[in-house]
């Protein structure tokens, strides 16, 4: 899932090619991306595109008389720029926006079809996306501390949780507890003033660097191979790959949807998660869906 240094770029490779310009036409070819009937879509054709911003993980376009479109890309939502004209023809098309500069493509390579655009009219209306995570890379370090002790769940959750970070999901949480050698399943009542310390100085280093290097990409060239898992990563993704700090294997817990990758000798102490006591603790304290991560109230 596209998570904040992946949105930001976006919005980096976007703004110089559709901010300023009509959005000429809109071809849907999925019958589940559009999650909203008034205002209508196909209304904003001739418009022009105003401003870009985004809430948490989505990307939202901005139009006169307050009008907006909100993308949320989900886990496989992605963008494409192509030339002018280019229509949608492959299976993962979803939809297109025409404009003069160029074709943008909407995808979604998976057959449960998550992602969404909602057009909604009003500063009201478009609050309501916002699941009311603070921005972590904007936040002061008591602000930080507030939200992550707000309640008591794992670092994991606590980090993934919209209503309490926005931008980080699943691939950005482990590379953050592995850059503060905290173990993804401690709980937040039990973190020492130290740790969230840690946790903190980690969280504004390893989506700061990541959003540096993400959007000097995307002034260059428009992002079309966005993904969770980068070559670059310390620990997501790598299962069974050295850690880069100690060379220990990489290792996962899997449950239900989502997967959590750690290094046990930087972040557990050499200990392995996988007993029967952590099995009941993510039962209760994990989303058994991506909707239920996403849609957490």
């Amino acid at each position: 899932m596209p998570e904040l240094p992946d949105i930001l770029s976006y919005l980096t490779a976007l703004r110089p090619r559709i901010v300023g310009q009509p959005l000429e036409k809109i071809t849907v070819k999925s019958p589940f991306l559009v999650r909203t009937v008034e205002p209508d879509l196909f209304s904003l054709e001739g418009q022009t595109v105003q401003d870009l911003s985004r809430i948490g993980k989505r990307i939202v376009w901005h139009f006169a008389d307050e009008l907006y479109i909100v993308f949320h890309l989900m886990i496989a939502g992605r963008f494409h720029w192509r030339k002018a004209g280019m229509r949608p023809t492959g299976k993962n098309d979803l939809a297109v926006f025409a404009f003069s500069t160029g074709t943008l493509m909407l995808t979604e390579a998976s057959q449960k079809k998550r992602a969404s655009l909602h057009v909604v009219r009003g500063k009201a209306a478009l609050a309501q996306h916002d699941r009311g995570g603070i921005e972590p890379l904007d936040c002061s370090a008591a602000e930080f501390r507030a939200a992550l002790t707000r309640e008591n769940h794992t670092l994991k959750r606590a980090l993934a949780d919209p209503r309490l970070f926005a931008g980080i999901g699943n691939a950005y949480s482990d590379e953050i507890l592995h850059a503060a050698r905290l173990s993804p399943v401690v709980l937040t009542s039990r973190l020492t003033p130290e740790q969230i310390d840690q946790l903190f100085a980690a969280v504004r280093s390893v989506l700061g660097q990541w959003t540096a290097r993400l959007t000097a990409q995307a002034q260059d060239k428009f992002p079309e191979k966005v993904t969770a898992f980068r070559p670059e990563m310390a620990v997501h993704g790598r299962f069974r790959q050295p850690c880069p700090v100690c060379g220990t294997a990489v290792q996962r817990i899997v449950y239900a949807e989502n997967e959590t990758n750690y290094c046990p000798r930087c972040q557990t102490g050499g200990k392995l998660l996988a007993d029967r006591s952590l099995s009941r603790l993510l039962r209760d304290d994990w989303p058994k869906t991506i909707e239920q991560w996403e849609d957490s109230t």
